[in-house]
């Protein structure tokens, strides 16, 4: 099959998170093509397999996008279009790679649903077998392995009070907002590291200020990205302190996750991507990924991989090049026999 049509068909089916099943058939359809067995999961996940014993792989990617859609364009270099690199690139790699493989293993290939709101896609999986190693599907060019996605805790914390006039003493319901930012804020420079990565960073997504007669609500959202070893549950024990909200709603809570760099999958895709003249770059990265959830729960070797420039993701300029997808074709179908061959175990 060709690649590059590959590609165009599953970019121009519009798949916002929530809206999946379309898309989600389209792969299917994909799928079945390829020679692969094809089913859905309850949560709506579209999973293609292939191999009926041995070892176990899942490559996890996701069908999904953003809001936003785009024109799909197409040339001879490149198909551009929403999800062109965040994530279905990343899915047809691992659809075109595993027709190479031989008869050893089976290889599990699923289009995920919800992972850019709550991964509930993911969750579904949680509840069935693990396989015995993982590739997530995300963005990291062709040459790029990434092993390591920092946590978050995202709140929304909400302020009340009444009106007064502003040379009145006491803080306003406003001032008591800001300053429960800024504390939040210091208390992330306590805990900055070696680098970003290694380090607590605030960021206030919104904050909202609503009248009703005298009374006065301000609502601030807030998000934190913790690093390795930084539990949320601390940080949001820290949102209770004084001056604290009247009430804390959790968004997102999830852990950090890295991989060593000696990992089987790491190792197998850093082999994979020399043999085709490339030096692999292992990546640590600010935002998170399904990785984040499964991997604390299975813990089995992993590591993320696929085509597209991630820095690309979510813009209105999302476009994977054919010849990074082809190059990323070549590294997954040897990285995964290697890893599906029963020496391997």
């Amino acid at each position: 099959m060709d690649e590059l049509a590959a590609l165009r068909r599953l970019v121009e089916v519009y798949s916002p998170t929530g809206q999946e099943a379309p898309a989600v058939r389209e792969f299917g359809r994909l799928a079945r093509e390829l020679g692969y067995r094809f089913s859905v999961d309850r949560a709506g996940n579209g999973i293609a397999t292939r191999g009926r014993s041995g070892r176990v792989g899942m490559y996890l990617g996701h069908i999904d996008t953003v809001e936003g859609e785009l024109p799909v364009e197409v040339s001879s270099r490149a198909v551009a279009g929403r999800g062109a690199s965040d994530a279905k690139a990343s899915l047809v790699a691992a659809l075109v790679a595993g027709t190479g493989l031989g008869p050893d293993g089976v290889l599990r290939i699923v289009a995920a649903v919800g992972e850019e709101r709550d991964s509930r896609g993911a969750r579904q999986l949680l509840r069935g077998p693990r396989p015995d190693f993982l590739v997530v599907g995300e963005p990291t060019g062709w040459s790029g392995v990434t092993i390591g996605y920092k946590g978050e805790l995202r709140v929304v914390g909400r302020f009340t009070g009444y009106r007064s006039h502003l040379s009145a003493p006491e803080p306003s319901t406003a001032d008591r907002a800001v300053a429960w930012v800024e504390r939040m804020r210091r208390r992330a420079e306590t805990r900055a590291g070696p680098s970003p990565f290694y380090s607590v960073v605030a960021k206030v997504v919104s904050l909202d200020t609503e009248r009703v007669g005298g009374r006065e609500a301000v609502t601030v959202d807030l998000d934190l990205r913790l690093p390795p070893g930084a539990a949320p549950r601390e940080l949001l024990a820290e949102t209770e302190s004084p001056p604290r909200p009247e009430s804390v709603d959790v968004v997102c809570a999830v852990e950090a996750v890295e991989v060593g760099r000696s990992d089987p999958v790491v190792r197998s895709l850093s082999t994979a991507i020399r043999r085709q003249g490339g030096h692999p770059t292992l990546y640590r990265k600010g935002g998170t990924s399904d990785l984040n959830l499964v991997g604390p729960v299975w813990k089995v070797p992993a590591a993320v991989y696929g085509p597209g420039d991630s820095h690309l993701d979510h813009t209105d300029r999302e476009r994977t090049e054919l010849d990074d997808l082809r190059r990323s074709i070549e590294v997954l179908r040897a990285a995964v026999a290697d890893l599906l061959r029963p020496a391997a175990a």
